[in-house]
């Protein structure tokens, strides 16, 4: 089972965003460390990119256990069924996750407060900042 902490976050909302993964190993190693820009961008669009970017990641390396960790409330939600998707512009990249973690297999999604999420958090400020 490998870990992926996730973010994303845009300056001004909308404005320029960017996202961050950070991944580890069962052990707790670092694995990887993603981040991109996304122009100008929503948080919550911000935040499935790092999700999307994270299940991509593993599903081409071949991993089919995956426990996802993210700050958003409102991206675990959705991700478990809790709450529906009720933004337009959200649904496509929801949709694309979904077909990622079917890919995946087993994936997981825990909410954490922001203070335990800071590596992926610098990496999606990277992210922001490469707009």
């Amino acid at each position: 089972m490998i870990t992926a902490y996730i973010d994303g976050g845009a300056r001004g909302n909308p404005g320029p965003a960017g996202y961050g993964c950070y991944i580890v190993d069962d052990q707790g190693l670092p694995i990887a460390k993603l981040h991109g820009a996304l122009g100008t961008a929503t948080n919550n669009v911000a935040e499935y990119n790092g999700l999307l970017a994270a299940l991509a990641w593993a599903a081409e390396r071949g991993h089919t256990r995956v426990h996802i960790k993210s700050d958003s409330l409102l991206l675990v939600e959705q991700m478990k069924g809790n709450y529906r998707v009720k933004n337009e512009g959200l649904l496509p990249l929801y949709r694309e996750a979904r077909h990622l973690v079917a890919r995946v297999g087993q994936v997981t999604f825990e909410h954490i407060p922001r203070e335990k999420n800071t590596e992926a958090d610098r990496l999606s400020n990277l992210g922001m900042d490469d707009n």
